[in-house]
């Protein structure tokens, strides 16, 4: 019996990364931001004082003097109104982003930005 995920977006994200780890361009810069999850009141106010900002996209590439925003959604997920503001701020700050609904179209975003090299497989 094959179990569902009770974490899907997480299983794109690590196979978005591993394309990336073997197929992105030597000066390509990626990182993920760990924004999610749940937490204390306390610790939220701590975060938000040192910047952390909700809403930012799950992974965060630069290339080029280019900055890349992938926010990565498992099927039957749309962004949040605070994920679509996020995006909205960076576009106006120049930044590419975009929302990618499953694994198939992250790669293929990330291929259009030029940011892996070869198609997936």
């Amino acid at each position: 019996m094959h179990r569902r995920s009770k974490r899907p977006e997480d299983a794109i994200q690590r196979a978005v990364l591993e394309h990336l780890r073997l197929r992105a361009p030597g000066t390509a810069y990626w990182f993920a931001v760990p924004n999610g999850g749940g937490r204390s009141p306390i610790e939220a106010a701590i975060l938000k004082g040192l910047g952390v900002r909700a809403g930012v996209p799950d992974l965060i590439i630069v290339h080029a003097g280019k900055t890349y925003g992938l926010e990565l959604k498992a099927e039957g997920n749309r962004p949040t109104r605070l994920q679509t503001e996020a995006q909205d701020a960076m576009r106006a700050a120049g930044a590419e982003v975009e929302v990618a609904v499953g694994l198939d179209a992250a790669l293929q975003q990330l291929e259009a930005w030029h940011l892996l090299k070869g198609r997936a497989s």
